[in-house]
């Protein structure tokens, strides 16, 4: 009878342990996600970059949940296409933090877009993350609780860069700015400016171009009579290929150097034949004798993108390098921080020591006073040759 008695209470015990197992088990597999927002331009012709930024993301959460997640939970990517319209980026922000409650959200290509949404990221505070739109202020912007982060160029950086290497490259005396009337050609204004005072150098001229010019003939005229001898343009990609086109049509070989705008786009297409007449900055590129990390990386979007058969299919790789990092350090700072709560992963993102990232060896990559995790020397100059992005020889 006893004998009986403590069967029955062995197999309950055992029932009930294997009960827990189970349930635990299924916990795992069903964890509710982290959801990680996207806005970009995911249409029109700056398409391009939001592909890039959703594969860059899309390769590190793929990395990131095959190695259990992040606070034992997937993470999973949602996304929204701004069409490079500042209106449709707030819109689509607020309806990512308030509706699907997005633990962190990542921005896209173009810096007005951005800085739209930057006033909502610290006022609701949640972590915004910059993977490609370059204003200086959008990292730096007054606030007294800041939480924006950026792994991207920075405008201010990249035109001290861009001015060495128009003088480096080609003794650039008389150099003259064609930038986009946006806030962020007036972002680089104010930075070429600076970089040309330091360097005791004056520039010839400033002209203003437009997203929707069908010919920039006009102000490079100008420019021209001012006796310019290098251009230092900034704009994305469909006004880039308007200056490049309308250069040939005045017949005019004056050398482009470019921040990153022409990446973003089919721009070896709408430039046409003379397209790698402008030199511009990247922080990464993808070439033949990629090996690495940056292999290891090209390899995981050949086998879930089967588009890809060469390093030509993954321009612009600026996007996908900068979001394949951006997301990495983005998945340390959620684990740093114990929880999906913002103030504590922007407090995560403090805690961040090293990180082994594509782009470069990351060590200590964000503090309070600095939110931009890509520096001076972390740039490299590039070129369209043909449809690919290579750099320059």
């Amino acid at each position: 009878m006893k004998f009986n008695k403590v069967t029955r209470t062995m197999k309950k015990t055992f029932s009930l342990a294997s009960a827990i197992l189970l349930a635990g088990s299924l916990n795992v597999h069903a964890a509710e996600p982290i959801k990680i927002g996207l806005v970009a331009a995911l249409s029109g012709q700056s398409a391009k970059s939001g592909e890039a930024i959703t594969r860059g993301l899309a390769i590190a959460i793929d990395e990131i949940n095959a190695d259990g997640g992040v606070l034992g939970r997937p993470l999973e990517l949602i996304r929204r296409d701004d069409e490079s319209n500042p209106s449709k980026g707030l819109l689509a922000a607020r309806e990512l933090v308030q509706k699907e409650d997005v633990a962190v959200l990542f921005g896209g290509l173009d810096t007005p877009v951005s800085m739209a949404i930057v006033p909502l990221a610290n006022q609701m505070k949640f972590p915004f993350m910059g993977v490609w739109a370059a204003g200086t202020p959008i990292t730096q912007n007054g606030a007294k609780e800041n939480y924006v982060f950026r792994v991207s160029a920075v405008d201010e950086i990249v035109d001290e860069a861009l001015v060495q290497y128009g003088i480096d490259k080609y003794a650039m005396k008389k150099p003259g700015m064609i930038l986009i009337n946006n806030p962020w050609g007036e972002s680089n204004e104010v930075g070429f400016k600076a970089a040309l005072e330091k360097r005791g150098i004056a520039y010839t001229g400033i002209e203003r171009i437009e997203s929707s010019d069908l010919d920039v003939v006009p102000q490079l005229s100008r420019l021209k009579e001012k006796g310019t001898d290098t251009l230092l343009m900034v704009a994305n990609v469909a006004p880039s290929a308007q200056v490049v086109k309308s250069l040939e049509k005045m017949n005019w070989d004056v050398p482009v150097v470019s921040h990153w705008g022409p990446a973003g786009g089919r721009f070896g297409e709408l430039a046409g034949p003379t397209a790698d007449r402008v030199h511009f900055i990247q922080t990464f590129v993808f070439t033949d004798i990629t090996s690495g990390k940056g292999g290891e990386v090209f390899s995981a979007l050949q086998a879930k993108y089967p588009e890809i058969k060469t390093t030509a299919d993954v321009t612009p790789a600026v996007g996908i390098a900068n979001a394949y990092d951006a997301m990495h350090l983005t998945a340390m700072a959620i684990e740093k921080a114990g929880s999906t709560k913002g103030k504590d992963i922007r407090d995560g993102f403090y805690k961040i020591d090293s990180y082994e990232g594509l782009i470069k060896s990351f060590s200590q990559p964000f503090s309070k006073d600095q939110h931009d995790a890509i520096g001076p020397n972390d740039y490299v100059f590039t070129q369209f040759v043909g449809d690919q992005i290579s750099p320059v020889k």
